[in-house]
């Protein structure tokens, strides 16, 4: 059997060779055959997920030379008083993580922004995308992964009030798309969603339907 650290070296080898993502595509393809895949209604939703770095590794990017650290393989780091932002440090052993929190009074972390596009029907995992967490990953994502939606028909998609935003809205209006996302009514200018889109049954629907990409 393989011990932990074979696992993670093969695991790594894996994930640079793109085999998952092969693989996810090859299960699409399968289930779209077999006609378990709406072609036309999809939801979407987006989470951060922690990144393979600590804190300590967070550090100021013009940080000069320091004094060798107390101990080489765990240095103790003293934050206290100190401001830390994605615009004045990086993590010295993933540059590309953001310093992220998923709402308010969360603790923040260095993440990633993981989203998911699944088909109405049946609940599937139709696509998936990983984007730095940087405050609009989720809708970024979503036009990405809709954009491979194969056909040219136009197609539905659910969301949470995170989508709720005129620039998401106006684009998958731009690329034939139907956003039948959750109005964001407490916000200054109120929601993107109007009774162009809501006084239909399918909106209903579709809001019904996108909680089950939680699952």
């Amino acid at each position: 059997m393989w011990d932990a650290t074979s696992f993670m070296k093969n695991r790594d080898r894996l994930l640079e060779a793109a085999v998952a993502k092969e693989f996810l595509a090859q299960v699409v393809e399968r289930a779209r055959a077999a006609g378990l895949i709406s072609d036309e209604h999809f939801m979407v939703d987006g989470t951060l997920l922690d990144a393979w770095a600590s804190l300590k590794s967070f550090q100021p990017k013009d940080k000069r030379d320091a004094p060798p650290p107390d101990d080489p393989g765990n240095p103790t780091v003293d934050f206290r008083g100190e401001k830390r932002s994605n615009q004045t440090h990086e993590s010295k052993t993933d540059p590309d993580a953001l310093l992220a929190r998923k709402g308010k009074g969360k603790e923040s972390k260095l993440s990633y922004n993981g989203s998911l596009l699944v088909d109405n029907r049946e609940g599937l995992i139709v696509n998936a995308e990983l984007l730095q967490a940087n405050g609009r990953a989720e809708r970024d994502a979503a036009l990405v992964m809709l954009e491979q939606v194969p056909g040219d028909d136009r197609i539905t998609v659910g969301g949470d009030k995170g989508f709720d935003a005129a620039e998401f809205i106006d684009e998958c209006r731009h690329m034939n798309l139907t956003p039948h996302v959750a109005q964001n009514t407490s916000r200054p200018g109120g929601s993107a969603i109007d009774a162009r889109t809501t006084r239909h049954a399918g909106y209903a629907v579709s809001q019904k339907k996108r909680k089950r990409i939680k699952e």
